[in-house]
């Protein structure tokens, strides 16, 4: 077992501090081969909390070593349902497994596909992390004699070291997903950074976008609980495949109301960022205009929105109690873009912007008048896309 003592001295130490999974698990197989362990293919699979991803893994081949992505819906298909992985996970035992003489019609497609490529033994087990999750791990051979009990009890015994190496790499890539889900890139980053303390700001110049979707009150007076989901679900995917599609954040739902930002790193971005949120919204108007297709199909009311842009300077940090934070932008320009997406609907437009904003792309806008801002000292000059 000298090999694997050193494994697991190298997991712990040098593993554990490279934050590569890849490097870990390539290292991890082919030191196991050195110990006389006939690996020929090697996936380590990881569970972690994502609305989009249930999980992610590494596999290992002699001739490379790549990572992928699980969705949901993955789970329900014939992939996941009745392979070795929800065996070992249900079970909360080792899984070891001839490939020979296989059951097309009872077998896993899994141990067929293997099989086929000249696999003769599998070996699926768990992962244990610090937390009680479990995780699994499959190992199959093309060595005419399998695996021996003496490279399943090596396996099982270097399993601890790489558990101690991937889990901190897992809870990282978890920590990262969840906050980026509910807060966007741009936050998520700060806050993973260390912008964590109340009141710690940055004062920055962005494009501040504003939507909404018209008609909500009266759709939830009327409409029921599943459907009103339902068009909020459909118009909030749009919304934030429009913003992040042109780079942009999204960085909070207020009802049925989207608060989207393009920030501005240098004063020769300004027009660029301007430009991306006006392509925003028009694929977020392309987008409504397929949405409105389907649901007319369905028998559904069509849905409509509002928007309105402004740039300028904001504060982008932290406000809330010491117990309660909240990640978000204040100050004029967000307060102006809010009011000029509440003259979408008197005004006939669903998109209004401030004149900076209509500057960056003049051939796409029309003069839409001079208008009194709530809460805005002087009358601003608006401008409409032309759709």
């Amino acid at each position: 077992m000298e090999h694997v003592a050193q494994l697991a001295d190298w997991m712990m130490n040098e593993g554990r501090r490279s934050n590569d999974p890849v490097r870990i698990v390539s290292h991890f197989c082919t030191s196991l081969i050195e110990a006389g362990v006939p690996l020929w293919r090697v996936n380590i699979g990881q569970r972690f909390a994502n609305p989009l991803l249930i999980a992610w893994g590494v596999v290992w081949t002699p001739e490379e070593t790549e990572s992928y992505d699980v969705t949901h819906a993955r789970m329900l298909t014939d992939g996941y349902v009745g392979s070795s992985f929800e065996y070992i996970l249900e079970n909360r035992r080792p899984l070891h497994k001839s490939l020979r003489g296989l059951d097309p019609e009872t077998d896993h497609i899994s141990y067929l596909e293997f099989a086929e490529l000249g696999g003769t033994d599998y070996y699926a087990t768990l992962l244990y992390y610090g937390d009680s999750s479990l995780h699994g791990c499959t190992f199959v051979t093309r060595s005419k004699d399998g695996f021996s009990p003496r490279h399943l009890e090596m396996i099982e015994a270097a399993l601890p070291a790489l558990s101690s190496a991937m889990e901190p790499i897992t809870m990282r890539k978890s920590s990262r997903s969840l906050l980026r889900t509910y807060l966007g890139n741009g936050p998520s980053e700060a806050i993973y950074n260390g912008t964590i303390k109340r009141g710690e700001r940055t004062s920055l110049e962005a494009v501040v976008m504003f939507s909404d979707l018209r008609g909500f009150t009266a759709l939830t007076d009327t409409a029921d609980e599943e459907n009103v989901f339902d068009a909020l679900d459909g118009y909030f995917d749009l919304i934030v495949q429009a913003v992040e599609d042109n780079g942009g954040d999204v960085l909070k739902f207020m009802g049925d109301g989207v608060l989207s930002v393009f920030t501005i790193d240098a004063p020769r971005d300004r027009a660029h960022q301007c430009c991306q949120s006006v392509r925003a919204a028009q694929d977020a108007l392309a987008g409504l205009a397929a949405l409105d297709k389907s649901r007319i199909e369905q028998g559904k009311p069509p849905l409509d929105i509002g928007i309105g842009i402004n740039v300028g300077q904001v504060s982008y940090g932290n406000i809330g109690s010491p117990g309660r934070l909240d990640f978000t932008v204040l100050g004029g320009a967000v307060n102006v873009a809010s009011r000029v997406e509440g003259l979408t609907k008197s005004l006939g437009h669903r998109v209004l912007t401030t004149t900076a904003v209509a500057e960056a792309a003049p051939e796409l806008f029309s003069k839409c008048g001079v208008h009194s801002i709530r809460g805005i000292t002087g009358a601003i000059e608006l401008f409409h896309l032309i759709e």
